[in-house]
């Protein structure tokens, strides 16, 4: 699938998918209705099939979408800058991902679509992990493995992955808890930003631990 391809035109096709993305982010794929989605849209419910063939294939659509609309407010460009230092782009990784993560605009939407299908998975998951997923975590690995330099074991550089990424995700998929412990945490764009530079150096310092120990176990 390539999500650029996914941009089409026609304003019934595009008001369906935005449409769809709101619908399936509430109700997930399988209490989603053809007909709540065309009745909130304005379409006939004919147009599903029209523009899209089933209801999984819009499904397949939407969830691509919400990915490719994601990245483009937050495009990770920093972070593949390859001349800049590696401590730099993780820092700037981090901070594009815990926004993108923390978004309350329409981009929302998105963001709970995604989070649905990752708690609920469908056979959609496997193409956006093939074109969405595992782009980003190409990068972060080359930027690990730049940081640890020669001795880290692939194993140590997935571990050091998510374990970054679990940072970010805490705050995402704990938000109800956070927001009620420690709501200044991530309390506007600046409070986001400060957490964002603290998981960079929190990072950095366990990154940096693990290259200078010496005589650690291999992993």
């Amino acid at each position: 699938m390539n999500l650029p391809e996914l941009i089409n035109k026609e304003p019934t096709f595009d008001r369906l998918l935005q449409v769809a993305v709101e619908v399936f982010a509430e109700f997930g794929f399988r209490a989603a209705t053809v007909r709540e989605i065309c009745s909130k849209a304005h379409v006939n419910v004919a147009s599903v099939n029209y523009y899209f063939r089933s209801k999984e294939a819009l499904y397949t659509q939407a969830l691509a979408f919400a990915f490719e609309e994601a990245n483009q407010r937050y495009p990770q460009d920093a972070a593949l800058d390859s001349s800049l230092p590696a401590e730099q782009r993780l820092k700037f990784f981090i901070e594009n991902f815990l926004h993108k993560l923390l978004d309350d605009s329409q981009l929302g939407w998105h963001s709970k679509l995604i989070t649905r299908e990752i708690a609920e998975p469908t056979r959609a998951l496997d193409d956006i992990i093939a074109t969405a997923i595992v782009p980003h975590c190409a990068l972060l690995e080359a930027i690990i493995r730049q940081i640890l330099a020669e001795k880290a074991s692939i194993a140590m550089v997935h571990r050091c992955m998510t374990s970054i990424l679990g940072q970010c995700l805490m705050f995402k998929h704990s938000r109800s808890i956070i927001d009620r412990l420690y709501p200044h945490l991530i309390a506007d764009q600046s409070a986001i930003q400060e957490t964002a530079d603290h998981i960079a150096q929190f990072s950095l310092l366990a990154l940096n631990g693990l290259k200078d120990t010496p005589g650690r176990p291999p992993l």
